[in-house]
């Protein structure tokens, strides 16, 4: 079974940047073969969408609430998903969870394949 595995999660000021990596664990998968993204979900709310990207790396797509301020990209010789965070705000806070093998229908489609999460603390 894949198992993807985030780190980088700290606690950042307002307005400042951080960036956040997922690798996948296990013993039977291709890494350049999965659909990837981030999602979150902060206290006493639901999980939220955060950006995917194509097995390729080429085609992003980014929630309403991050673009142009986040940036997802998927490199498949490191094989590393990274998320780059800037002009964080507190609104950000949140645990920010990897997934693995979603599909495209319309939106990003998650696929079984979760992280156990990074906590991401933006303070002002």
């Amino acid at each position: 079974q894949v198992q993807p595995v985030e780190s980088g999660g700290r606690l950042v000021q307002a307005g400042g940047s951080l960036s956040l990596s997922c690798v996948l664990s296990g013993r039977i998968f291709t890494f350049r073969d999965y659909n990837m993204g981030w999602f979150r979900q902060a206290p006493g709310k639901e999980r939220e969408f955060v950006a995917a990207i194509t097995w390729d790396g080429q085609s992003p797509v980014y929630a309403d609430s991050v673009a142009g301020r986040f940036t997802i990209s998927k490199d498949n010789r490191k094989e590393t998903l990274s998320l780059q965070m800037t002009s964080l705000k507190p609104e950000d806070t949140a645990v920010y969870y990897c997934n693995a093998g979603g599909r495209w229908s319309g939106d990003y489609v998650p696929g079984v394949h979760w992280g156990q999460g990074t906590q991401v603390t933006v303070s002002s």
